[in-house]
């Protein structure tokens, strides 16, 4: 049996060492000097709505919005730079997931599955130099929806080897990792650091979810 295993990227791949709020607080203050909350809300709304429309450069749309509200003679490309930096700067790989990937890269197809722009998500694996690791990387703006829209994971399938006849999603957010997944016939891992009734609280906890591929 050929098995692909996904993973969600954000919170599962990599760990956020610090609350998003303030690394756009962050970014805002470096390009004007202080972060009202307001501006930091308006970010937030700005890019949801972009982002669940899977229109083009919600980062950039956000926050051409933002330099509009605070009347500020700002670059908003320079703010999506530096947003991107801070945000890269905050992603943390265990040496236990690391070492999970190269595990399960020898046996099975591996790959990520994550909500997101393709060279946004896709420059965080570059950053931990984890893309040589998977073997596809798929994102929900590839697929012009996002999970648990089942469209993403059917995009998976396809881009996965023909003779892949098992298919498993590993992810921290419940809805559209694990049962977004299984309502698409993938098999389920969840990833819930926090929960005693979570099937792994670890990526380091491997026998589970080595004993669910077999």
């Amino acid at each position: 049996m050929s098995t692909a295993v996904f993973f969600d990227l954000d919170g599962t791949v990599v760990e956020f060492t610090r609350d998003y709020g303030d690394v756009i607080a962050d970014t805002l203050t470096d390009h004007f000097g202080h972060a009202p909350e307001d501006l930091v809300e308006l970010y937030n709304e700005a890019f949801y709505e972009r982002f669940m429309a899977v229109e083009p450069e919600p980062v950039l749309g956000a926050m051409q919005e933002v330099c509009e509200q605070a009347d500020a003679d700002a670059d908003p490309e320079a703010l999506r730079e530096t947003l991107h930096g801070y945000e890269l700067a905050m992603t943390h790989v265990s040496d236990d997931a690391r070492a999970l990937f190269e595990t399960l890269g020898d046996r099975h197809h591996l790959g990520v599955l994550t909500n997101g722009v393709p060279q946004w998500q896709r420059s965080k694996l570059e950053h931990h130099d984890l893309l040589p690791l998977f073997d596809t990387v798929v994102t929900s703006y590839e697929a012009e929806a996002h999970k648990p829209d089942p469209a993403v994971f059917e995009l998976a399938r396809e881009r996965a080897p023909d003779d892949i006849d098992q298919f498993v999603m590993v992810g921290d957010d419940y809805e559209p990792d694990v049962q977004g997944a299984r309502e698409a016939g993938f098999q389920a891992v969840h990833l819930d650091r926090g929960s005693e009734g979570a099937r792994v609280a670890s990526l380091g906890e491997l026998g589970t979810l080595l004993s669910l591929l077999g």
